[in-house]
Formats: structure tokens, C-alpha cells, sequence
């Protein structure tokens, strides 16, 4: 597999793990997000992100809601674009 082969199923199969969560919030939220952004990501942005969906549905909705402070070794510049992306109903 080529390397732009490589990260469209990375892509694809992170794309499907934001939107499938389990928890609701998590789902629209991640799902959007994943949407919007993840045809940008390079190879850097999906290891970040893939390190994001690996965290707790609990731990993300505490960092996007202010209940949890971020901790430095999730503190990552793709999570920045999560807590400051908008979510559309």
C-alpha cells in the first residue's frame, strides 16, 4: 500500500471510530469534528487524533466542557482544534 493509500484508510477507519463512540455527545461531537477536519490531517494530526479516540469518552466530555483541566500529555495542537471547534445542530 502506498503511502497516500496508507493514510486515506487511516483516515477512513478514524472518520468511522468519531462517529461511533458510543456516547452520544461523543459521536456528534467527534463526528463532526472528523468531518471537518481529518482530510486535512497528516500523518502527525491522525497519530494525535488516533491518541485522542484511544482517551475515555468520560476524560474528552470533561475537556470539552471545562469539568477536567487537559493534561499536558494530551495537550496536542489537534485536541486545541477540538475544544475550540463548533459543533452545528
Amino acid at each position: 500500500m502506498t503511502g497516500d493509500a496508507e493514510l486515506e484508510t487511516r483516515r477512513k477507519r478514524l472518520l468511522y471510530r468519531s462517529v461511533y463512540r458510543g456516547n452520544k455527545e461523543n459521536d456528534i461531537l467527534l463526528g463532526q469534528f472528523a468531518q471537518a477536519h481529518i482530510e486535512g490531517f497528516g500523518a502527525l494530526e491522525l497519530d494525535q487524533y488516533e491518541r485522542l479516540l484511544n482517551t475515555s469518552d468520560n476524560d474528552i466530555f470533561d475537556w470539552i466542557t471545562g469539568k477536567a483541566d487537559v493534561p499536558p500529555e494530551a495537550d496536542t495542537p489537534v485536541l486545541r482544534q477540538l475544544l475550540a471547534f463548533k459543533v452545528r445542530f
